[in-house]
């Protein structure tokens, strides 16, 4: 089999066309792909950074709570009851009383109160 026809004594070949188009075109493939590489790479970052900004904000909340339980340690080992302790406490002995009131009490940031 010959990949070469002759007809009218010209010779036309089979297969690809002129290599330029094919390099035209493959060039632009090549442009829009790096195109949609460096969006998808800027979705990426963008997306991350979002992420990091999350855990950093819960982190800064966890110190600050870290912080306070501290404080009321410290405040219970020189004999002081803080405040917020004692709502605490009395919260409990309601919610004793009334079981199916599902109320959690969240602790509030504030001076530890004296005995």
């Amino acid at each position: 089999m010959e990949d070469n026809k002759v007809s009218g004594g010209k010779v036309k070949k089979r297969g690809r066309r002129p290599a330029k188009i094919d390099l035209k075109a493959k060039l632009e493939r090549s442009r829009q792909s790096a195109r949609e590489c460096r969006a998808r790479k800027k979705l990426r970052y963008q997306y991350l950074e979002e992420l990091v900004s999350s855990q950093e904000r819960a982190i800064c909340a966890l110190r600050e709570e870290m912080e306070m339980y501290k404080q009321w340690c410290t405040a219970m080992d020189q004999g002081k009851i803080p405040s917020e302790i004692r709502a605490l406490l009395s919260g409990e002995e309601l919610n004793k009383s009334a079981p199916n009131s599902g109320k959690q009490h969240r602790p509030v940031k504030t001076e530890p109160a004296e005995k």
